[in-house]
């Protein structure tokens, strides 16, 4: 197993932070397939591709020879993660967890190779502990210690409650390093406390400590906020071909590089030449489709992909939409709410009248539906925004000079 700059290039894609890299290297240097980890939560029993981020990483790790251990929390699913919240998340009943769980297991082997991946259930050690066992990993951490975390002190602060439930969640977190002897850890940045214990019960315990790394919390089409089903600016990976290529294809034209990075398995040189090509005068609009259909391609499959491109383009470039299309430039800084965006182009009357017709489904963004009242749109980009079946407009959003 070689370490190259080749190597380090691909570990290091897209992350936020490795803890630490110079523990990595030791642990590289031994030459043995590493234990790579990374957790998820049954919550839904859908994945999107903001989840993938995480996966992704693992499949470098994969392609660079290492142990993947896939771990479905089915039994920190019924403490439920409190990580960037300001309330607690609602425990899930085991019916729930088991179902979410079986439509995970189907969803991750579209990334990564079922024959060299192992996926774990963490209620096989966390129910063996019993109460004992978990009276004696409380008293291995203070609440001062739990506090240190941000989304507890923001809440112990507000005089928000805080369960004493969710303090088990890190502990178990961290234990599950400890069952699982894990050499490294992938994480979202909102997961950095929880990897942490995980160092310390791994040391405790008289084992390695795992190298932490942290991925970044992927944007959702709105270019804002994370990408989130509740928020409804997620792509989920079992969405249809045709919905998630159009909803790739309404991604700004600069977080469309972002995506690159955090979703393509094109190499970081080909992305640069993207890029200057771009700079150089090509469409990002035909570079955003490679994009749409690398991520269909890899999740229903080449013809899918073909067959989505092709709708795609014939319903927005070769005439199914009117000939004369009105075209507005609006200018403004950041992202602009798509009620001002309709009344400002005329498509409605006002932006009350706008709010109705998005909550009625009235409206679609490059063809996609919406149906958030709260949905914006970031400048940087051209959008096809219809109202009905007779109310169309190209809309571009332009900074200003």
């Amino acid at each position: 197993m070689t370490h190259s700059t080749e190597t380090w290039d691909l570990i290091r894609r897209g992350t936020d932070e490795i803890l630490l890299e110079t523990d990595l290297e030791k642990k590289l240097n031994k030459n043995i397939p590493l234990r790579v980890k990374a957790g998820f939560d049954p919550t839904a029993p859908d994945l999107h591709l903001g989840h993938t981020v995480l996966i992704n990483k693992l499949r470098h790790f994969q392609d660079l020879g290492h142990h993947i251990m896939f771990l479905i929390g089915d039994f920190t699913g019924l403490i439920g993660d409190p990580s960037g919240r300001n309330i607690t998340r609602k425990p899930l009943s085991r019916e729930e967890i088991d179902a979410n769980a079986r439509t995970y297991q189907e969803q991750v082997f579209k990334i990564l190779d079922p024959d060299r991946t192992e996926i774990c259930f963490n209620s096989s050690w966390g129910m063996e502990l019993g109460s004992v066992g978990m009276i004696r990993l409380a008293s291995r951490y203070t609440v001062a210690r739990m506090l240190e975390r941000d989304d507890f002190k923001k809440r112990f602060a507000a005089n928000e409650p805080i369960s004493i439930h969710e303090f088990l969640y890190p502990l178990m977190q961290g234990y599950d390093s400890v069952a699982m002897r894990a050499d490294v850890e992938l994480g979202g940045t909102d997961q950095k406390f929880n990897l942490l214990v995980g160092r310390e019960l791994q040391k405790e315990d008289g084992q390695e400590p795992q190298v932490i790394i942290t991925m970044p919390i992927l944007e959702g089409l709105d270019g804002v906020q994370k990408m989130s089903k509740s928020l409804g600016n997620y792509i989920a990976i079992n969405e249809k071909p045709g919905e998630m290529f159009g909803k790739l294809m309404s991604v700004s034209d600069a977080l469309m590089w972002r995506y690159f990075e955090l979703l393509s398995f094109l190499s970081m040189h080909e992305i640069g030449g993207l890029r200057k090509s771009v700079v150089e005068g090509a469409n990002p609009r035909d570079i955003k489709m490679m994009l749409a259909t690398e991520i269909v391609t890899r999740f229903h499959g080449k013809k899918a992909a073909g067959t989505a491109q092709e709708d795609f383009i014939n319903r927005f470039r070769l005439g199914n939409l009117p000939e004369d299309v009105p075209e507005s430039m609006i200018v403004c800084d950041g992202t602009l709410w798509i009620a001002k965006i309709l009344k400002q182009v005329g498509l409605t009357g006002s932006t009350s009248e706008a709010v109705k017709m998005v909550e009625s489904g009235a409206v679609r963004i490059d063809g996609i539906r919406i149906t958030d009242r709260d949905t914006h749109l970031e400048t940087g980009s051209s959008y096809i925004i219809a109202v009905g079946k007779r109310r169309v407009a190209r809309v571009s959003l332009q900074k200003p000079h």
